[in-house]
């Protein structure tokens, strides 16, 4: 623990300006343990030496990506009202879940609900993607044909809507999640799913959906020195 410090400035230092934040895969539900190649430790997010280390990023300018599963958000809510200087990213709509014990329907409610009470922590952001995995179980990878931009804009819909209307367009960026999403759909395919999911949103939203917050979050149009 009294080492971050000096292994963030080394990732830094190593990174040559370009290091903006630690992605750290905390998606855990001891049903789905083989979902992914990674099984982090349960009970990660609410390991005190956790919070401690996450608590050093902001003295070094970078921000937490936080990768989860649905049942986590309550945890990762708590999180950020606990450190509050701490820039947060919800990676892949805080994984809602379709497999295991979790119909994907039944789900929604709950989810919509703890991602409400997420948005009220203004140093959380959200990515808009990530819903092509098999875990999500809206099942693209069974049928005979890859789904068009319009099936995957109106599978996506309610959860993109829900939100943009709790975070704001300028807490939400679109995601690509490749090459995890390739085993669903195309890059193309995606992106146009997304110009239809926007294509409500004014002209300031849009730039922020696909741009802007991103640019933000990640300080994409400054350069990072010490």
């Amino acid at each position: 623990m009294p080492n971050v410090d000096a292994v963030l400035e080394g990732q830094i230092a190593a990174a040559g300006g370009r290091f903006r934040g630690v992605r750290q895969i905390a998606a855990h539900d001891p049903a789905i343990l083989g979902a992914s190649s990674y099984v982090p430790p349960p009970g990660l997010m609410d390991d005190p030496t956790f919070r401690r280390g996450l608590r050093r990023l902001p003295a070094h300018n970078l921000t937490f990506e936080a990768w989860i599963y649905h049942p986590q958000i309550k945890t990762l809510t708590e999180v950020a009202r606990e450190c509050p200087d701490v820039k947060i990213v919800l990676n892949h709509f805080g994984g809602p879940l379709g497999v295991g014990p979790y119909e994907r329907d039944e789900v929604f409610p709950g989810w919509r609900a703890d991602v409400k009470a997420l948005a009220a922590c203004p140093n959380v952001y959200v990515k808009l993607g990530g819903l092509a995995m098999i875990v999500n179980a809206f099942d693209f990878h069974l049928a005979p044909l890859p789904p068009s931009s319009r099936e995957m804009a109106n599978a996506w819909q309610p959860y993109v809507e829900a939100c943009i209307e709790n975070f704001g367009a300028d807490r939400c960026m679109f995601e690509s999640n490749f090459p995890v999403d390739k085993g669903a759909c195309s890059y193309p395919v995606l992106f146009n799913a997304f110009k239809r999911l926007a294509h409500g949103a004014s002209a300031s939203e849009k730039a922020d959906l696909f741009a802007g917050t991103a640019s933000r979050f990640y300080r994409l149009g400054s350069s990072h020195s010490h």
